[in-house]
């Protein structure tokens, strides 16, 4: 690549690149806070029915005595959570009468709202507004809000940031108005970090339940652009011998988001005032993110050549390399990346990777695979509550996990390939799962152990597909694959926490699902190529040539084996 010329000559991961990192991750680590926020904005609490009896403490008699006749008893033997009995029941205080004489008592709905349990939360969204029985739903629906409005956000500023907008008769001709509607990533970035600050403590004032679904929305909408355009960021200013380490510390800085969060969620148990805490911060980072510097790739492609010799000689003088800022001038560069600006007038379009049959056997196997590893792993992590009581300790602990799983995701495929890794922990996932579903609410060091497994190989799995997707899709058509790859695994992202409202059928429904659908994603691997040691593709035609390629790369590799022997 003829920027990585460039890159190296100013300096390829040098003090300039150190300071970005600096300054970018933690906007991705608090960012990932907003994702996972509604495990304790939304946490629910334990509750029964308000009894008058009960609750108005005018009674002489011990609360255990009052509680058992007036609350009847589930599968359990504990309280029932959505129902009372229409009258006080005192027969049952005579021990000779049977849990079975309680079924055909009278019981009604809790007419008069509920009594919450604030032992480990003073408020959430859920006592707010009583999201609970009848409207227990809406918890999921609310997740899903945030989600649909990373979907959306995604699209939106992916297009402001990235994408051309077409021909503008006000304007004049189509190269006139290339630049229009392009605002790059440092402007998205600054925007959106604004928007998010702004959204989020709205939020935390919302006085009604649609205001704070409306405000999660515009969240999610700048949440998943903070994230992406910091990824850009990075990445494009770092050199290609670096980059698997910086996206890796990326992908951990969205770990660490995710253990921080569980501090915090301890330290302030009011919904409002963690909402807060994780909003405020991002006022003093839409300024401190003036000092990030824009892609100069992209400036360069764009046709923005001024702008990108700057911050060319921006990034030299920042690394000490004097030699490099001296030497750089515009007909260099223009000879440098003469090849760049040619193939980024080359147009293709989404529907190039539908056209040949290798190519789509490619991208529709890769897209079912990234939905169906998105799925169980928003499951897990947007349902802590459904493996134990301290969610604070699971949040952390899974955070640390997935930091070490990412880690050792790229050790094995060093060493057994892309398909057998991508294999092993989408089996592992689905299998960790579908156990947990067998296994007794007592039984809590199980469950737990179980859902770290689970939680642990979804993300060396999604480490080990993004490596697997990148080989795969040729260069011509990798920004676009990875367009459609994101907008598959936002909807998947959507879809997980909708599937939540699948227990008033059956409880374990949601988790047969989130088990399946990784299982046979692992099967789905099997048709997919090889592509460990194996050159990658560049054009749509070195696609459709792969097996004489792989063969002629297997020969090659036989014949050195042979020759060294």
């Amino acid at each position: 690549m003829a920027f990585e010329e460039l890159l190296n000559e100013v300096g390829g991961l040098g003090k300039f690149q150190i300071l970005q990192m600096v300054l970018a991750l933690p906007l991705v680590g608090i960012a990932a806070c907003h994702i996972l926020l509604e495990n304790f904005t939304a946490a629910i609490p334990g509750h029964r029915c308000w009894v008058y009896i009960l609750d108005n403490a005018t009674e002489i008699l011990s609360p255990d005595v009052l509680l058992r006749i007036s609350i009847p008893l589930d599968s359990n033997l504990k309280p029932e959570k959505c129902h009372r009995f229409l009258h006080p029941q005192w027969q049952l205080l005579h021990l000779n009468r049977t849990f079975a004489n309680m079924t055909g008592l009278d019981t009604e709905p809790c007419m008069d709202g509920w009594v919450y349990d604030h032992s480990l939360f003073s408020s959430t969204i859920v006592t707010e507004w009583d999201l609970i029985c009848d409207h227990q739903s809406q918890k999921s629906v609310v997740q899903f809000v945030f989600m649909a409005g990373m979907q959306v956000g995604g699209f939106v500023y992916g297009h402001l940031s990235d994408r051309k907008s077409g021909f503008d008769p006000w304007v004049g001709s189509p190269d006139d108005c290339v630049m229009k509607f392009r605002f790059g990533r440092k402007l998205i970035l600054r925007c959106c970090l604004l928007q998010l600050a702004i959204s989020g403590t709205c939020t935390a004032f919302a006085p009604t339940f649609l205001i704070y679904s409306l405000l999660r929305f515009w969240s999610g909408c700048s949440a998943v652009a903070i994230i992406t355009n910091n990824w850009l960021l990075i990445a494009e200013w770092t050199r290609s011998q670096s980059k698997a380490m910086v996206i890796m510390l990326i992908t951990c800085a969205i770990s660490i988001g995710q253990m921080m969060l569980g501090g915090l969620a301890f330290a302030f148990r009011e919904w409002r005032t963690l909402q807060l805490v994780v909003s405020v911060p991002f006022f003093v980072f839409s300024f401190s993110s003036r000092w990030l510097v824009e892609s100069a790739r992209w400036l360069i492609v764009t046709n923005k050549t001024d702008q990108g010799l700057r911050e060319l000689k921006k990034v030299a003088r920042r690394n000490e390399m004097k030699n490099a800022e001296a030497t750089l001038n515009m007909e260099g560069l223009r000879v440098t990346m003469q090849e760049e600006l040619e193939g980024a007038q080359t147009k293709t379009t989404v529907f190039d990777f539908f056209r040949t049959p290798n190519l789509r056997k490619r991208i529709c196997l890769l897209l079912f695979v990234r939905f169906a590893v998105t799925v169980p792993l928003y499951g897990i992590s947007l349902n802590l509550q459904h493996f134990g009581s301290n969610i604070f300790l699971f949040q952390v602990i899974f955070g640390a996990l997935t930091t070490l799983a990412r880690c050792l995701a790229l050790v094995v495929l060093n060493y057994k390939g892309r398909r057998p890794t991508q294999m092993l922990f989408l089996f592992l996932v689905g299998l960790s799962i579908l156990a947990n579903m067998f296994v007794p609410q007592e039984m809590q060091p199980l469950r737990v152990a179980l859902a770290s497994v689970g939680i642990s190989c979804v993300a060396a799995a999604v480490t080990s597909y993004c490596v697997h997707c990148d080989e795969l899709m040729p260069t011509l058509l990798k920004a676009k694959a990875f367009g459609l790859d994101a907008m598959v695994s936002r909807c998947g992202a959507a879809l997980a926490p909708l599937l939540m409202t699948l227990v008033v059928y059956l409880p374990t429904l949601p988790w047969i699902i989130y088990g399946v659908f990784p299982i046979i994603a692992g099967l789905v691997v099997l048709f997919q190529p090889e592509t460990r040691n194996m050159p990658l593709s560049d054009t749509i035609q070195d696609v459709e040539n792969t097996k004489t390629v792989s063969r002629e790369a297997n020969e090659k590799d036989f014949y050195i084996k042979v020759t060294k022997f």
